[in-house]
């Protein structure tokens, strides 16, 4: 789909980028001639992820938890140290569980709203100090979800992804003076590691809900990574603040009601 030589000596840093779509992500800019920084928590399975994708190119990791600043710190300087400049952050990591609203505890919520709200403000704002502001340039992609007519089952994540969707707009405005631009991705359902993560009932809910997509399937890492691609390449360069949504029309047309429904069921 893309020339071979897009990312030709751009560096690229993607959070979360172990495994489903941020290894997706890293391996296709790997493939498309860029130079990659993952970073995750997990060590044993980052060094693992870097390994494998090694083989299609130069990829370093680091170990980083996105909500602390000292992690993040010691990434930049790591890239530093090995590169001196940074071109790209996809903002990936993230994490949540499904729960309705009311059973959602106090370290629940705040441990959602700290890795995916927080988490992606503390990426953004060191990764700009440190390289974009002085280097005129770079490019950012915050991954969110679909969160379009509000995310019952989900509020913490909704909640935080909807503040990401407005962090995009802001940070896009503020730094457009050093050529920076923002942009975020909107997954609808994605076939990828993290569906294994729910029980039976709600992965069933899932199989439902694919046959009533108005597409007829579930978004692939491949549909995520085509995009983020297109955001983070010069073939956007004239588009900035904005957020596409690649669900197949979830945002539109899904009964935003089934997971919510599905969780009561199991109490």
């Amino acid at each position: 789909m893309y020339n071979k030589d897009l990312f030709k000596d751009k560096i690229a840093l993607i959070t979360g980028g172990r495994s489903g779509i941020g290894y997706g992500i890293a391996k296709q800019i790997l493939e498309l001639g860029g130079k990659v920084f993952i970073i995750s928590r997990k060590e044993e399975k980052l060094i693992k992820a870097n390994d494998e994708l090694s083989e299609l190119g130069e990829c370093h990791c680091h170990p980083c938890d996105i909500r602390k600043t000292e992690d993040i710190a010691a990434v930049a300087n790591k890239i530093k140290d090995v590169y001196g400049r940074l071109d790209i952050l996809v903002n990936n990591a993230g994490g949540q569980f499904p729960a309705p609203a009311e059973l959602i505890s106090e370290n629940g919520w705040a441990a959602v709203i700290n890795n995916n709200l927080n988490g992606t403000f503390y990426m953004s704002q060191h990764m700009y100090k440190t390289f974009f502001k002085q280097q005129k340039g770079g490019v950012i992609v915050n991954i969110i979800a679909n969160m379009h007519r509000g995310f019952p089952g989900m509020a913490h994540t909704g909640a935080a992804r909807a503040a990401v969707d407005n962090l995009t707009k802001t940070l896009a405005q503020e730094w457009a003076e050093s050529n920076v631009r923002i942009n975020a991705i909107a997954p609808g359902t994605i076939e990828s590691s993290g569906l294994e993560q729910y029980p039976p009932q709600i992965q069933q809910q899932f199989e439902e809900g694919k046959k009533a997509n108005l597409m007829g399937r579930f978004g692939t890492v491949e549909d995520i990574s085509n995009a983020v691609m297109f955001y983070a390449s010069p073939l956007s360069s004239y588009i900035s603040g904005t957020t596409l949504y690649v669900d197949g029309l979830e945002h539109l047309s899904a009964n935003r009601m089934d997971l919510y429904n599905t969780l009561k069921s199991m109490m």
